[in-house]
Order: C-alpha cells, then structure tokens, then sequence
C-alpha cells in the first residue's frame, strides 16, 4: 500500500496530481469533439503552433502564458480563414500553417543562448514544476470550457455530424466551428506547460477515443475520458516516481496504452457477441421445427 501512496504524500507530486486531472478533464471536454470530427490533425498543428509566441515572450522576459494564448489566437483565426478558401483544402492550409508557425519559433527560440533547455521545456512540459498559481489558472480554464461545451453543445453535436443541417437549423456552423476551435485552443494552451506540445495530443485524444466504444451519447464520452485521463495522470505520476522516468511523458504514454487496452476489450467483446449471435441463428431452425402440441394426458 505505500507503494501506492508514498509518492502522493510529496507536495510537487500532489500539485502535480490536481494539474494532470484538471487539465484531463479540460481535454476531455475538447477532445471528444476532436475524436468525433477527426482532427487530430488540426489539434497537432495547434499545439506545435504555440511556439512563435512562447519562444518571443521566453525572449522578451515576459509570460509564457499569454504568449501561448496570443499564438492560439493567430492559429485559430488562421485556420477559419484559410477553411473559407474555396480553393484550397483544409488540411493544405492547416500543414501550411503548422509548418510556418513552427519554423518561425525554431527561428525565434535559436536566437536564446538556452535553446536546447527552452525547446525541451516546450515541447515535453515539467508536470512536476506546478505551483499553486498554475492550478488556479488552470481551475479557471476548466469552469471556461464547460460553459463553451454546454452553451455550445447543440450547435457541436449537429456540426459533428452534417454541417448542412446545422445551417438548416440555423445553428450557423461556421461561428460554430471557429468557437470549438477556441475551445480545442483552450485545452492546448492550458495543457501545453504540464505535459507539453508534443504530448498532449496523448490526453486530448486518447481519452476521448478510448470512451468511444463504452459510452453512450457525447457526454458520457467526456466523463469516461475525464476518468481515464484522471487514471493515467495517476498511474504516470505514480510509474514515473518508482522507475525515474519523464512524468509528463509517462502519463502521455499511460494514456495511449489505456486505448489500446480499451480498443483490444473492445474488440474481444464484438466477437464474443458476433459468436453468440451466431449460436442463436444457428439454434433458431431447431426451435422453430420443435414440437408444439402437447403429449395426450391419460
């Protein structure tokens, strides 16, 4: 038992313990929507997008924070324009932009005498260095995307599925697709100083696409998510502390592994059913040529 509980009773682990499940449940909330649209794309080149910012504000002395959110804005409305471009395809104009974004801060951070410390900082997180400051933003960023998932909610859930119903509606898609993107932004600027760039597509997808098979209905996607990123925040923490690896890469890893586990039950469940299904066919001939009158009583 004190395996279990001995590296919780460290203060830096237990900060880090509510920061992985605040921002599980933030991700969940973005990421069932992003499962559900396939874009993981768009949220991989979002969170590689952050970097122009971050780098200038690591420069200039400044918030790393605010520069993460100003690089989210400059993607996101980038992204909404470029998808109204009749000419161009989504995805040319979201690889354009993910390459342009993330060569620009290379170019940016290569200028800082630290560049192999500050690139390293970006693109894997320190979950471990969480202060008290950070988990306050990040319960502020939790209360946020609720409101925009439950305001929201109707317009997402017809857009996820036809967009030309949504405008029939008079759900006005477009409006819509640019707010979920601000909510996928969100999710990516409150996540990316916990576990990092390059990892937190592990709890923005994962999650959500481990859910998928077991729950039903959009909402209860998001609470199994939320739990199982809660899950592998807690096993990473808890791995990383006795095996001295990475944590954010960890719990990353955990949390991938959980939806190969969950796809693999998945799996073994349809053929259970597929096989039962098939004795109940194959049994139905027999009981439709029973006998059905009853034997003479004496």
């Amino acid at each position: 038992m004190e395996w279990l509980t001995a590296p919780f009773e460290v203060a830096f682990v237990q900060r880090a313990l509510w920061a992985g499940i605040l921002v599980s449940a933030i991700c969940a909330l973005a990421g069932t929507w992003v499962v559900l649209r396939g874009m993981a794309f768009l949220g991989d080149a979002m969170s590689h997008g952050l970097l122009p910012g971050v780098a200038v504000a690591a420069l200039l002395g400044g918030n790393l924070l605010v520069g993460a959110v100003v690089s989210a804005a400059v993607m996101t409305a980038g992204v909404t324009a470029l998808g109204r471009t009749p000419r161009l395809s989504q995805d040319t104009g979201i690889g354009l932009l993910f390459v342009g974004m993330l060569s620009l801060g290379v170019i940016i951070v290569s200028r800082s005498q630290s560049f192999a410390v500050d690139l390293t900082g970006f693109l894997f997180g320190d979950v471990l260095a969480v202060r008290e400051s950070d988990l306050v933003l990040l319960g502020a960023a939790l209360l946020l995307a609720l409101a925009v998932s439950v305001l929201g909610h109707r317009a997402f859930l017809a857009l996820a599925f036809d967009a030309r119903k949504a405008r029939t509606l008079g759900l006005r898609p477009r409006l819509a697709h640019a707010v979920l993107l601000g909510l996928l932004a969100l999710a990516i600027v409150a996540s990316f100083h916990i576990v990092g760039t390059l990892l937190v597509l592990g709890l923005l997808i994962a999650p959500p696409a481990a859910a998928l098979p077991w729950a039903r209905g959009v909402r209860g996607v998001m609470l199994l998510a939320a739990a199982l990123g809660a899950t592998a925040t807690f096993g990473g923490l808890l791995l990383s502390w006795h095996l001295s690896t990475a944590a954010g890469a960890t719990v990353s890893a955990l949390a991938v592994s959980l939806f190969f586990l969950s796809h693999l039950a998945s799996g073994l469940r349809h053929r259970r059913r597929a096989r039962r299904a098939g004795l109940l066919a194959s049994a139905a001939p027999f009981t439709a040529n029973a006998p059905t009158t009853r034997p003479n009583e004496t």
